[in-house]
């Protein structure tokens, strides 16, 4: 076991080493040979170690170098190299964090990383947090508290008696909302179609003067970080609103609940913690491995009677049981590698992490507006959006600069305009990256205006 986890950790090291030469996309040809992997399985057994060679030669090349300081396809962010450590023994620990008697250590750990998070966050003590996959879980059950609160309300057990003559709940939500707040609400049998939709301003940004009006069971969904324009919806103004006709709002705050930890950015979520609940990720901004996000609900005991579970097997101790707090039973042990950055960072170096990230965009989107190009969003937090001209111009140079490999861009529609997008939220991002990249944006860019 020694010997393989060796191995294991020497090419892992090696894999991260190279990054900084690595193309941030994988060849055709690297792509092409992972079929060399879809073979009948054999009915003998293979060296543990020559599996792992297999799994190196053919899958290294063929990844998407995300970890790296040039990868803006995404907010996706990379591995702090304390959380991938962590991550490496929480795997040799193989910890079902199902409940405090399969792991203690990952129920505590939780606990621990529950007050730090609200704290940084500056959301209410005493809230409930479940440690989930991602935002799109973070959302599922921070609706799923909702959608309990507002129908135990009107006198209706959701979780027992199901929505089959349930009173309706109304929902209310941003022209751009992400998508996932939609597959959260299919999910949870709310409806993606049956949402009232308020427009946005040219930011990306819920328009708070054409809410609809308010009455009987409601959510309002707000979002902190527009994912194309890094915009925030004006939720102090809509937590005002929902507070006085007792409508629910949830914040979809995926990677942008994040600026609360900058004091430069704070001012991005004032009145967050008016809201009821709240997602977020911390394979974002965070930088831990994936999967890893957040629920967070202002009264735990919502999100708990969302979640909870009673087994005929297990007697409760009276401990922290994460099950409680989460829609899965089985799971790994989140609160591991959460643990560990946030130990090693601390107050200042969560809040330089997220500064340095916005400091690299604003950076990006001066020097395209410099060269002559549209930045068609206000640079607030770490996003950039930049047209090269028409639709096809745009979308020539996206791809070029993608099949340049210097660094990874990704491209999309905004406002009807075909747009290159540039997300920046990775540890390893440095001053000499950004300018190696934008040497090559620019020079395709040029390039692409002469023809």
């Amino acid at each position: 076991m020694d010997a393989l986890m060796t191995d294991a950790a020497r090419r892992g090291g090696r894999y991260v080493e190279g990054l900084s030469t690595r193309r941030l996309y994988p060849s055709r040809e690297a792509v092409e040979r992972l079929q060399e992997l879809d073979r009948p399985l054999q009915d003998e057994s293979i060296d543990p170690h020559e599996v792992l060679e297999t799994l190196d030669v053919l899958g290294s090349p063929a990844t998407v170098a995300s970890p790296s300081g040039r990868y803006f396809g995404f907010v996706i962010g990379g591995t702090l190299p304390v959380a991938r450590a962590a991550n490496v023994l929480a795997g040799a620990w193989d910890q079902n964090a199902a409940i405090h008697a399969s792991s203690p250590v990952g129920s505590v750990l939780e606990e621990v990383c529950r007050k730090w998070l609200l704290s940084i966050f500056g959301l209410p003590r005493d809230a409930g947090v479940g440690f989930v996959s991602g935002a799109t879980m973070g959302s599922f059950s921070g609706l799923a508290a909702a959608r309990h609160a507002l129908l135990r309300e009107a006198g209706w057990d959701v979780e027992s008696r199901g929505l089959f003559g349930a009173p309706p709940i109304a929902v209310v939500v941003g022209e751009q909302a992400h998508a996932s707040i939609f597959k959260a609400l299919s999910m949870l049998g709310m409806g993606r179609d049956r949402v009232v939709r308020v427009p946005a301003d040219d930011q990306g940004r819920m328009r708070a003067g054409l809410l609809p009006d308010i009455s009987g069971l409601t959510i309002l969904c707000v979002g902190a970080g527009n994912v194309n324009s890094g915009a925030f919806d004006p939720i102090e103004e809509i937590c005002a609103v929902a507070k006085s006709n007792g409508a629910w709002v949830h914040v979809d705050g995926a990677f942008g609940l994040w600026a609360a930890a900058s004091p430069e950015r704070a001012h991005l979520v004032a009145g967050i913690e008016e809201a009821d609940s709240w997602s977020v990720d911390a394979h974002k901004w965070l930088n831990v491995p994936y999967d890893s996000g957040m629920a967070i609900v202002r009264d735990a005991a919502d999100l708990r009677a969302a979640m909870s579970i009673s087994a005929s097997y297990y007697i409760e101790a009276g401990e922290r049981d994460p099950w409680d707090w989460v829609p899965q039973i089985s799971r790994r042990a989140r609160g591991v590698e959460i643990w560990a950055a946030l130990r090693s960072l601390g107050r200042r170096g969560v809040a330089e992490l997220v500064e340095r990230s916005c400091r690299h965009a604003t950076r990006f989107g001066e020097a395209m507006a410099a060269a002559g190009y549209q930045v068609l969003n206000d640079v607030v937090l770490n996003q950039v959006l930049v047209s090269f001209g028409d639709e096809d111009t745009t979308n020539r140079v996206l791809r070029r600069i993608q099949e340049d490999g210097t660094c990874w861009c990704g491209g999309g529609v905004w406002r009807g305009q075909a747009v290159m997008r540039i997300s920046v939220s990775c540890w390893a991002t440095t001053e000499e990256d950004v300018e190696r990249s934008l040497d090559a944006i620019l020079r395709i860019a040029a390039e692409e205006r002469k023809r």
